[in-house]
C-alpha cells in the first residue's frame, strides 16, 4: 500500500493505523473474567496494509500511547506491545508469499491467524503474563482456588488453559480473526486503498 506513496502520505498512513491501535488498546469490554479487544485486528491490518515494519512500529507506537491515555492503573505490560507488533510483522511477511490464485488472500489469513495465535499469544504474551506479570495480573482467588484444587505451584500449561478458557483468551482470538475474514472483502472493495490482497 506504501509502495508508491510520498514521504508525507507514509506518515500519514503510519499514523492513522498507529490510531487505530491506540483506540483499540483503550476501550476494551470486559464481561465478568473475559477480557475482549480488538488489538489482534487492528495489529493484523496494520501489517498486511502498510507492511512488517511500518505495520509493527504503528502499533508498538499505538500500544504505548494507548496505555499512556487508558492504564487502568496497571503497569506497562512490554510483552503485550512486542506480541502485537509482532503480529504486525507476521502479517506484512506473509502478504509478500507469492500466491497468485483466486482466493489466495484467505490462504494467507489463515497462515496470519494460526502462525500469530501459536507465536504471539501463546509464546510472547502468555509467556510473559507467566513468568513477568502473574503476581500482578492473575487475581488472588484464582490463585488460592487453583492451589486449593490441584496443589504446589501453577504450571505454565495450567496457566495457558486458564487464561485461553476461563479468561477467555481464545474466544476474543475467535472473534478477532472471523472479524478479519469478514472485512477483506470490505477493504478489497475500497479502490482508493489499492490493497493488493491477492
Amino acid at each position: 500500500m506504501l509502495a508508491d506513496k510520498t514521504p508525507a502520505k507514509k506518515i500519514a498512513y503510519i499514523a492513522v493505523l498507529a490510531a487505530l491501535c491506540i483506540v483499540t488498546n483503550t476501550f476494551e469490554i470486559k464481561f465478568a473474567s473475559v477480557q475482549f479487544s480488538f488489538t489482534i485486528l487492528s495489529s493484523v491490518l496494520a501489517g498486511m496494509m502498510i507492511g512488517p515494519l511500518f505495520g509493527a512500529a504503528a502499533v508498538f507506537l499505538g500500544d504505548g500511547i494507548g496505555y499512556l491515555m487508558n492504564s487502568m492503573g496497571y503497569p506497562y505490560y512490554w510483552w503485550v506491545a512486542l506480541s502485537c507488533a509482532t503480529m504486525a510483522l507476521i502479517a506484512g511477511l506473509v502478504m509478500y508469499i507469492p500466491m497468485r490464485f483466486k482466493g489466495s488472500i484467505y490462504v494467507k489469513l489463515t497462515i496470519i491467524c494460526v502462525s500469530t495465535l501459536f507465536i504471539c499469544s501463546v509464546v510472547i504474551n502468555s509467556t510473559g503474563m507467566y513468568y513477568i506479570g502473574l503476581d500482578l495480573y492473575m487475581p488472588k482467588n484464582v490463585l488460592a482456588a487453583f492451589e486449593e484444587h490441584f496443589g504446589g505451584q501453577q504450571t505454565f500449561g495450567f496457566y495457558l488453559v486458564i487464561r485461553f478458557f476461563i479468561f477467555g483468551q481464545i474466544w476474543n482470538s475467535v472473534v478477532n480473526y472471523a472479524l478479519l475474514f469478514a472485512i477483506i472483502p470490505t477493504l478489497k472493495a475500497i479502490k482508493p486503498l489499492k490493497l493488493r490482497l491477492e
